[in-house]
């Protein structure tokens, strides 16, 4: 007579039936579920032990469970992310939660390179010159607008250029007749000298510094015979085409400004309206 070889759990006979062995005690199928399959995250029924199982942070799933909450596409061989509790397979995650790029409107993929700029996204092979359309890449870049140029295009089309050598301002210059200059340009047309950061004047259209000014066209005074300028002590007194500097025009005899004073013209001589012009009435 044979010994019994029941289930541990259930004690009915396992002749003639599948069974588990746990720690040398045997179980049949049902019981070995029971007692030690694990429940699926997804559908909440126990894994099988003929089923695949997959686990991931403490839960358990059916293989044909374990699935993107989006799309339903499954994630036993594939790239996933876990968003609020929800599994989530990598291309729906980038298309729900990653930057579109602003130029082609498709997703700045993880790991992928970009450019960043203004709050915006492009795929580095995306952010290219409005002007010759070559992508920027590390190059630096002027925006303009919603444009954005390599700077040999942006100084080809908008920097200004010198009125004099017709090269291109990348900074600083000077402004003269509304035009732009660079400083090394912008020079005295007598001894061209560099006319930036100093008082200067213009006879027609030329720039003159003071002193060639002065020595080309300035009237002279007729006290102290040096040019009247505009410059420094500029105010002047002109009479019967003769011109003073201010302080120069004083009473031939006794020195007494008369500006703003009645003189008597006595020849080259200016006289006050008092003793002096009495002298040689």
């Amino acid at each position: 007579m044979s010994e019994p070889f029941d289930c541990d759990s259930c004690k009915e006979s396992l002749y003639g039936r599948k069974y588990i062995q746990v720690d040398d005690v045997p179980r049949c199928i049902p019981c070995y579920d029971r007692l030690y399959a694990n429940t699926c995250q997804e559908c909440k029924e126990l894994i099988e032990h003929n089923s695949r199982e997959l686990y991931y942070e403490d839960r358990h799933y059916h293989e044909h469970c374990f699935r993107c909450s989006r799309c339903s596409c499954s994630l036993a061989d594939e790239p996933f992310t876990c968003q609020e509790d929800a599994l989530v397979c990598n291309n729906c995650y980038c298309n729900e939660f990653s930057s579109k790029c602003v130029a082609c409107g498709k997703t700045v993929m993880p790991g992928s390179k970009r450019l960043e700029y203004g709050g915006c996204v492009w795929h580095e092979e995306c952010f290219v010159c409005c002007g010759c359309e070559q992508p920027i890449g590390a190059q630096s870049f002027i925006p303009d607008k919603s444009k954005y140029y390599c700077v040999p295009c942006y100084e080809g089309r908008f920097a200004p250029r010198c009125a004099h050598c017709k090269q291109i301002l990348v900074q600083g210059g000077v402004t003269y007749r509304d035009e732009p200059w660079h400083k090394e340009c912008f020079l005295c047309t007598g001894c061209k000298v560099q006319l930036a950061g100093q008082p200067f004047t213009t006879q027609g259209e030329d720039p003159y510094c003071v002193k060639c000014f002065s020595n080309l066209y300035a009237q002279k005074c007729s006290a102290c015979d040096k040019p009247i300028t505009g410059f420094g002590e500029g105010k002047y007194i002109s009479f019967e085409e003769r011109q003073w500097h201010q302080p120069c025009f004083k009473c031939s005899e006794c020195s007494v400004s008369l500006v703003g004073a009645g003189f008597f013209p006595d020849g080259t001589k200016i006289l006050c309206k008092t003793d002096c012009e009495q002298t040689f009435v």
